[in-house]
């Protein structure tokens, strides 16, 4: 489900125009990006740390390829291979470190790594720096516009997490 969450969301991103919230503009595919922190989270818990690295690359690989073949530049699809490794080995770390119930963990480690894809995307893949789709001055609304989305389905994540531990027996 991880990988096929990526997939998607290069998918729904390239088909559909972005949501469009008074000053806010959101691509589709960032919901589903705020879950597969999530859901890597469950992949490490299952699989363990290492077995989750190779998973991320595999997911990577078929990111960059799918991205790559729904029309993206390579500029944008190498940026977003770099927010990728980034803000998926740094919620891979936090995961492992923190020794609080499952669901605290959830919750820092992807809120770290949503905060890390949403500014390391919107600045190497989408400002004047990168693709320049996005002007500096709407760069900050674009990197909070996406962090608000990933943060409050992180937070979504966790809550069900701990408030309905019976639908992951294997968490507990």
């Amino acid at each position: 489900m991880y990988i096929m969450a990526i997939v998607a969301a290069n998918v729904i991103t390239a088909a559909f125009a972005p949501l469009i919230a008074g000053p806010m503009v959101i691509p589709y595919g960032t919901f589903l990006i705020g879950v597969t922190f999530i859901l890597r989270d469950l992949v490490q818990h299952h699989f363990g740390r290492m077995k989750t690295y190779v998973v991320i690359i595999l997911a990577l690989v078929c990111s960059a390829i799918s991205s790559y073949l729904l029309g993206d530049t390579l500029y944008i699809v190498f940026a977003s291979s770099i927010a990728f490794i980034l803000s998926e080995s740094s919620d891979t770390e936090i995961y492992s470190r923190l020794s609080l119930p499952m669901a605290w963990r959830v919750w820092w480690s992807g809120l770290v790594g949503g905060l890390l894809d949403s500014v390391v995307f919107v600045v190497i893949g989408l400002s004047p720096l990168g693709a320049g789709m996005v002007p500096w001055e709407a760069v900050p609304m674009a990197i909070l516009s996406q962090i608000l989305v990933k943060t409050a389905l992180q937070g979504c994540g966790a809550l069900i997490v701990k408030e309905f531990p019976g639908m992951f027996p294997e968490l507990r």
